[in-house]
């Protein structure tokens, strides 16, 4: 299962175009009645992502008419758009901004990120830059390819993962307790350095570009990841739950511990599994 590549442009196409109608006029431009809480300061929605999910669905709707799509900010207001999923029809799934609180800060570290999942699998991924214009896209068994507005698609090369001690790794400390927060700080020894972009599209193009070693994630939301796995499994690297389940787009709980390659994954993650269970003692 793949998408051909004119279905795949159009896409693209779309995305991008989008971006310039909605997202980049109100970058650093937005007044404060325009940026608003979902569930606490952390978790915002601006009229930009509201204006570019409202679009990409218009626009989506005309280049897969057959398709199902949900997005983010729809699922926000009715969660039983996430059942669409379960079914075998083709469904898009999109992140109109994702990293919103950067967006709404004046940081330019955000984007879009559009993925297709049918039966189940997700065959097409979409890691899009709106103020550089470029992207990351990948196709089930198609491998991962870089493009831009300037220049061809050229094909990423497969992981080569750095020893645990030079690695970079990608984990928010955001929802642990006090205690989790210390126990990590055990795992975190294992490599040179830990941070976070705050986007997941971020975390998956450092990922796919071998900038990081491996990304720590608590939650689950399709918009998410669907596509940031598919880009980084396609290249060699292991995404799994923390207890051992592969990643499916159908999946709506779980930690997600995505490593550039197995013997990365299996040092990290008894590690994580330890520090991050709800029975992590006090300190």
């Amino acid at each position: 299962m793949s998408l051909d590549a004119d279905l795949r442009n159009a896409l693209i196409d779309a995305t991008r175009a989008a971006a310039r109608r909605e997202i980049l006029p109100r970058f650093r431009s937005l007044a404060p009645d325009q940026i608003h809480q979902k569930t606490g300061v952390q978790d915002l929605v601006t009229e930009a992502d509201l204006a570019t999910e409202a679009a990409l669905r218009e626009a989506f709707a005309r280049v897969m008419p057959g398709a199902a799509i949900i997005g983010e900010e729809g699922v926000s207001q009715d969660a039983s758009e996430l059942d669409r999923l379960e079914g075998t029809a083709p469904v898009i799934v999109i992140d109109p901004i994702d990293g919103t609180w950067n967006f709404a800060h004046g940081l330019a570290t955000f984007g879009t990120i559009i993925a297709v999942v049918e039966g189940g699998q997700t065959i097409f991924g979409l890691l899009y830059d709106p103020v550089c214009d470029d992207w990351i896209w990948t196709g089930r068994g198609q491998g991962t390819w870089f493009g831009g507005a300037d220049r061809g698609d050229a094909a990423l090369p497969p992981l080569a993962p750095p020893p645990l001690d030079q690695m970079t790794g990608l984990h928010s400390g955001h929802g642990l307790t006090p205690e989790q927060r210390v126990a990590a700080t055990h795992v975190y020894g294992l490599v040179s350095q830990v941070g976070s972009p705050r986007a997941s599209l971020w975390d998956y193009r450092l990922l796919a570009t071998g900038a990081a070693g491996f990304s720590m994630n608590r939650m689950l939301n399709v918009w998410d990841h669907a596509a940031g796995v598919l880009a980084f499994t396609e290249l060699g690297g292991q995404s799994a739950l923390l207890d051992g389940r592969p990643y499916a787009p159908t999946l709506r709980s779980g930690m997600l511990l995505n490593a550039a390659s197995q013997d990365t994954w299996d040092a990290l993650a008894p590690g994580f599994r330890a520090a991050l269970s709800p029975d992590t003692p006090p300190v």
